[in-house]
C-alpha cells in the first residue's frame, strides 16, 4: 500500500461502509475497512435465519471476499475502541491506525430503553449470532414443551412474545406463526405446535407506524388471520426468564424476542459530538461533523434529515446512498471540486407477513397480499450479494412455499462464556 496517497479509513463493513469503499475503487487513495466481524450480513433477512428458513451462510459473506478485486482496499478485522481527533488516529485493539479521511458506519444495536438487563431474557436481532440464538430459543421451547409434564408449563413454553410492532416485529410474528402452524405441525407426539400462542406487543397505537394507516390495518388483519394475538397500546414494564410484565398484566412465555427499538453505536461518544435521543450523531448536510470536515458519519449511526425535514430511516437503501455520496464527495474534494448536500431518495418501505402476504409502499404505489409478497421477494433477492446467493435463496423460498418446510431447523450449542 502506497504511503504517499491519502488514507481513507472506514469503520464498519455494513451496507454504508462497503458502499463507501466501493465508491472509492477508482480513486487514488488507500482504503482501510475495519470491522470486528469478518463478514457482512444482509440484515433484512436475519429474521429468516432466526425462524429456520435460511442458514447464516445464505445471507452473510466474508468482507475480504467482497473487496478482493479492489486493489486499493485493505480489510482488517479489529475492534475500534476510540478516536484521537487531534492526531487523526483510530484506536483499535491491534493498535492505532492513521487517517486522512474517516468514515464511521458502525450501525446500531438494540435499545432496551434503560433496561439493558432485559437483553439476556429478550434477545434482539441485529447480527448472525442474534439470529442463531433466537432460533435456538424458539426450537428449544418446542422441545422442552414435548418433555413437560404439567399443562401450565407446556402452555408457557408454547407462548412466544415479540416486543415491538415495526417491520422486524411483524415479520418475526408471522414467521413464528408459520413455524408453529405449518412447519412443525406434525413433528411432535405429545404436543400440538398449532396450539402455540404468538403474541405481538406494540406500545404505540398501531403496527408499522412509518406506513400509512390502511397498510397498518392490513398488516394487523393478516397477522390475526394467522393466529397472532396483536396487542397495540401495550407497554412492557419488565422482562425475566419466564416472560414479560405489562402495565396491568403479565405474560409467561417460552421465548421473548425484542424488536422494540435501536440505539446507535458509541460513535457519538468517540467523537464527543452532539447526538439525538437514539444516540445518533447530528451531522452537517454533507454528512460530516462540525469542525471536522474530514470525518463523516453515515447509516444508522447518523441523524440525517431529508428534504422535507423528516428523519431519514435506518434502512439499508439509506445507508447505501450515504456511503455512495461520501465516497463520491471524497473523490471530488481530492480533485478540487465540491458536491451539493446529501439528498435522500426514498425507495419505499416493505414488510412481509408470512408466506403469502406483505405490505409495500413505493411512492404513490401501495401493494398488499400476494402481489406485495412477490414484490418484497424479488426486491430482497435483487439486493442480495452474489449470483449464487440469489439462486440459493430464490430456490429455498420456492421450496418452502411449495412444501411448507424450513430446512435450517438446527439447535446448536452456545459456547460457554470465554470460549469460541
Amino acid at each position: 500500500m502506497s504511503s504517499d496517497r491519502p488514507k481513507v479509513v472506514i469503520v464498519g463493513g455494513g451496507f454504508g461502509g462497503l458502499t463507501a469503499a466501493k465508491a472509492l475503487a477508482r480513486v487514488a487513495v488507500d482504503v482501510i475497512v475495519l470491522d470486528r466481524q469478518n463478514h457482512h450480513c444482509f440484515q433484512p433477512l436475519l429474521y429468516q435465519v432466526a425462524t429456520a428458513a435460511l442458514s447464516p451462510a445464505e445471507i452473510a459473506w466474508p468482507i475480504r471476499h467482497m473487496l478482493r478485486q479492489q486493489r486499493n482496499a485493505t480489510v482488517l478485522m479489529a475492534e475500534v475502541t476510540g478516536l484521537d481527533l487531534a492526531g487523526r488516529l483510530v484506536q483499535t485493539a491491534a493498535g492505532p491506525i492513521s487517517y486522512d479521511y474517516l468514515v464511521i458506519a458502525t450501525g446500531a444495536t438494540h435499545s432496551y430503553f434503560g433496561h439493558d438487563e432485559w437483553a439476556q431474557f429478550a434477545p434482539g436481532l441485529k447480527g448472525i449470532e442474534d439470529a442463531t440464538r433466537i432460533r435456538r430459543r424458539i426450537l428449544l421451547a418446542f422441545e422442552h414443551a414435548e418433555l413437560a409434564h404439567e399443562e401450565a408449563e407446556r402452555q408457557r413454553l408454547l407462548t412466544f412474545v415479540i416486543v415491538g410492532g415495526g417491520a422486524t416485529g411483524v415479520e418475526m410474528a408471522g414467521a413464528i406463526a408459520e413455524v408453529a402452524r405449518q412447519t412443525l405441525a406434525n413433528d411432535f407426539r405429545r404436543i400440538d405446535p398449532r396450539s402455540s400462542r404468538i403474541i405481538l406487543l406494540e406500545a404505540g397505537p398501531r403496527l408499522l407506524p412509518t406506513l400509512t394507516e390502511d397498510l397498518s390495518r392490513y398488516a394487523e388483519r393478516a397477522l390475526t388471520r394467522m393466529g397472532v394475538d396483536v396487542r397495540t397500546s401495550t407497554r412492557v414494564t419488565g422482562c425475566d426468564r419466564r416472560g414479560v410484565a405489562l402495565d396491568h398484566d403479565r405474560i409467561d412465555a417460552g421465548a421473548v424476542i425484542w424488536a422494540a427499538g435501536v440505539v446507535a453505536s458509541p460513535a457519538a461518544i468517540w467523537l464527543d459530538a452532539e447526538r439525538d435521543h437514539a444516540g445518533r450523531v447530528r451531522v452537517l448536510p454533507d454528512l460530516s461533523i462540525p469542525e471536522h470536515p474530514e470525518i463523516f458519519v453515515i447509516g444508522d449511526a447518523a441523524a440525517v434529515q431529508d428534504a422535507k425535514g423528516q428523519a431519514v430511516p435506518g434502512v439499508a437503501p439509506a445507508a447505501k446512498q450515504m456511503g455512495r455520496y461520501v465516497g463520491t464527495l471524497i473523490a471530488a474534494r481530492l480533485a478540487g471540486q465540491s458536491l451539493p448536500a446529501f439528498r435522500y431518495r426514498n425507495l419505499g418501505e416493505l414488510a412481509t407477513i408470512g408466506r403469502r402476504a406483505a405490505v409495500v409502499k413505493f411512492g404513490t404505489l401501495s401493494l398488499t397480499g400476494f402481489l406485495g409478497w412477490l414484490f418484497w421477494s424479488f426486491a430482497h433477492i435483487y439486493f442480495l450479494i452474489g449470483v449464487k446467493n440469489r439462486f440459493i435463496v430464490a430456490f429455498t423460498w420456492l421450496w418452502d412455499y411449495v412444501t411448507f418446510q424450513r430446512g435450517a431447523r438446527l439447535i446448536t450449542e452456545v459456547p460457554p462464556q470465554g470460549r469460541q
